[in-house]
């Protein structure tokens, strides 16, 4: 099959492909139209993402050189290259943000992960972004914290698009739909366009995984043999299954009054988006976290090594809406195990929270050793 024709059986499955990765270098090159021409419609990146490309790309070293040369600070450098990438890229998939009605072709930048438990930080940098940025076509990333919760509520409610990201948890899942809703009602209330307004929901899925997958290795390291065939079925089985749970929440959380209401006057639903989906365990297929969820009105944001293993040898189906009560029966198995997936999810977050602030402040003190080193 060719490879364009594997990216677009996923949109005709209702699933936009999104790349997990920008740097400037992918867009001097023209690389990234060319992802763009192959089916790719919309990017997303981290804090952790944006540190490796600073350090790793000789594209950012003229840029930063005339910034330090004028006495810029650190942080207000990595502000501005980042917001320029941003603005670079979102220009390159303005034609698909045209051709899709404003429905696909964004391109994704996070407020700072250092003020993700301060909710008036949060909406003053969230809004400060979107002025800067201004384009049509991007997401401001807000962090799906209990204090981002009421920032991405806020941020709808004035017409934002926004992407919530670092979910892991159904439960949390529930209140960012709630926020989302919540948002566009108040938007509703005072005049706004609802038909301007989109939203993803970011959930982070191998990482499920490789903390539940730990946990278990653990226990069947102690097990005798029959208990440690039966946990070993469930390897490289949670981050799915609750993936699945998710998508089942999806469809009952855009159903009945509430919803009707606002899809009435011109509400699009918010996308689940399926973030972390490159493989870290070897043993499993490469392309597991892609090909066991695709389903309508879902975005799967892939680094390039997953997105080219799927041009090459993917397998496209609907899949998320099937054996639900098998995703649900691997969840129960799990807790009987003493495997506690609130718990794992609540380290996830803070884990999450805290990786990002830590490579944002690595990006930062790049730059400041690169003016000491001058």
């Amino acid at each position: 099959m060719n490879p364009t024709d594997r990216i677009g059986e996923l949109k005709r499955l209702g699933q936009s492909v999104w790349l997990d990765q920008i740097e400037r270098g992918m867009i001097r090159t023209g690389q990234l139209e060319r992802f763009r021409d192959l089916g790719v419609s919309g990017i997303t990146a981290n804090p952790t993402i944006f540190a490796k490309a600073l350090e790793s790309s000789d594209a950012y070293a003229a840029d930063i050189a005339r910034r330090l040369e004028r006495g810029q600070e650190a942080e207000s450098i990595v502000w501005e290259l980042l917001i320029e990438d941003v603005q670079s890229a979102a220009d390159i998939f303005r034609p698909v943000f045209d051709r899709e009605h404003g429905q696909d072709g964004f391109v994704s930048i996070e407020v700072s992960p250092e003020i993700a438990g301060d909710t008036d930080k949060t909406i003053a940098a969230a809004r400060d972004l979107r002025q800067r940025v201004s384009r049509p076509n991007v997401m401001v990333k807000i962090p799906a914290t209990p204090s981002g919760l009421p920032a991405i509520e806020a941020m709808i409610a004035e017409g934002a698009n926004i992407n919530v990201t670092l979910i892991f948890a159904v439960e949390r899942y529930v209140k960012v739909v709630d926020a989302f809703l919540g948002g566009l009602e108040r938007l509703r209330a005072n005049g706004g366009d609802l038909t301007k307004v989109q939203s993803v929901a970011s959930f982070f899925v191998s990482r499920v995984d490789t903390k539940v997958d730990d946990r278990l290795n653990k226990k069947i390291a102690q097990a005798d043999g029959p208990r440690k065939v039966e946990l070993r079925k469930l390897l490289g089985k949670a981050a799915i299954a609750n993936s699945k749970l998710a998508y089942e929440m999806f469809s009952q959380l855009h159903f009945g009054p509430r919803w009707d209401r606002l899809r009435d006057a011109g509400a699009s639903v918010q996308r689940c988006l399926w973030a972390s989906t490159s493989t870290k365990n070897p043993s499993y297929r490469d392309t597991m976290y892609v090909e066991e969820l695709i389903g309508p009105a879902t975005v799967n944001t892939m680094p390039i090594s997953t997105l080219e293993a799927f041009m090459d040898h993917g397998r496209a189906a609907l899949t998320l809406q099937q054996d639900v009560g098998g995703a649900r029966h691997a969840l129960d198995e799990l807790a009987l195990n003493g495997i506690d997936l609130a718990a794992i999810t609540q380290e996830l977050e803070d884990e999450g929270v805290a990786g990002f602030a830590k490579s944002f402040r690595e990006s930062i003190d790049h730059l400041s050793k690169v003016r000491s080193a001058r």
